[in-house]
């Protein structure tokens, strides 16, 4: 085995793929292609419902919606549904020291195939994810990058505005309740303070889009450790999903909260591909007490530091 890497048994999966170094550790589950584990010295910051373990897609067997690290495609209200590459088997290879990659099955109903792959750096929690979209169809495909990853509920969401862009009157939109989107949403839990939104607990609506261009977001969770997010934006492209948003948070109660880039809009060609990329950190950082608000300027600082 290529350095830091192994096959493991993980959540009642057999044949995971674990990529680790001294401190962080990731753990690629084939049913999905999903990150089951990404963990700073032990603690994972992926949430995994106990009621998910092992679970194994069937045509035909009533469908889940899994938990863990997901990534997707979009848009997501229009994309035909695609079980085989949310739910089904992906096939797995280990590609050198600390990396990975990650394909589905063709895909009939999208007319894609996905390719992911995964490269832990050497000395630091730096993960580095790639979406690869390839139109195997003979049409033309319109298609876009979706990460759906779930982290501990609880946290505090912090999202980096970018005012000269931001097209929505408050900054952020939500969906719900039911078909309605509200562009002037009130939500004691959700705030602009100091140029970030701040989610600081769960919301009442559990969808939150935000068109930020800053290119990174944080989630600070409740054992300390700030999961950031950096990705590619933009501007001058379209974005395919109903807002145009770059980002969205969306909540199961008090369970977990989805943290969502989305990739612009993708016009493929037959045989064409797109790609999109992740890069991922875990950061230390003390989780504040009750009526304390975070440090801003502290998160800041520490992103660009820690986080580059």
């Amino acid at each position: 085995m290529p350095t830091g890497t192994g096959v493991v048994d993980y959540f009642g999966y057999a044949d995971c793929i674990a990529l680790e170094n001294g401190h962080t550790r990731v753990v690629l589950g084939l049913h999905g292609g999903r990150v089951l584990e990404y963990a700073w010295k032990g603690e994972n910051a992926i949430y995994l419902d106990p009621a998910h373990r092992g679970w194994v897609y069937e045509a035909g067997k009533p469908e889940i919606d899994p938990s863990g690290g997901r990534f997707d495609i979009g848009p997501e209200l229009v994309i035909p549904a695609h079980p085989d590459l949310w739910l089904g088997k992906w096939q797995a290879e280990i590609t050198g020291p600390r990396k990975a990659r990650l394909v589905s099955m063709e895909d009939g109903p999208t007319g894609t195939q996905l390719v992911r792959e995964f490269e832990l750096d050497e000395t630091s929690s730096h993960l580095r994810c790639t979406q690869i979209i390839k139109n195997i169809s003979t049409q033309v495909q319109e298609r876009c990058h979706w990460s759906r990853t779930f982290g501990l509920g609880r946290g505090i969401c912090l999202v980096p505005l970018s005012d000269h862009l931001n097209r929505f009157p408050n900054k952020y939109i939500v969906y719900g309740p039911g078909p309605i989107i509200n562009y002037q949403p009130v939500d004691p839990n959700i705030r602009v303070r100091e140029g970030f939104l701040e989610i600081v607990d769960t919301p009442i609506e559990a969808w939150i889009a935000v068109d930020s261009y800053a290119g990174w977001f944080g989630y600070l969770m409740r054992n300390d450790l700030l999961f950031v997010k950096r990705f590619p934006t933009f501007p001058e492209r379209m974005h395919a999903d109903l807002t145009g948003h770059t980002v969205v948070m969306w909540y199961n109660k008090d369970q977990m909260c989805e943290l969502e880039p989305f990739g612009p809009k993708e016009i493929l060609a037959p045989g064409q591909s797109s790609s999109f990329t992740e890069d991922w950190w875990l950061v230390p950082h003390p989780f504040p007490e009750p009526g304390v608000d975070v440090d801003l300027e502290v998160v800041k600082k520490l992103v660009a530091s820690e986080a580059r």
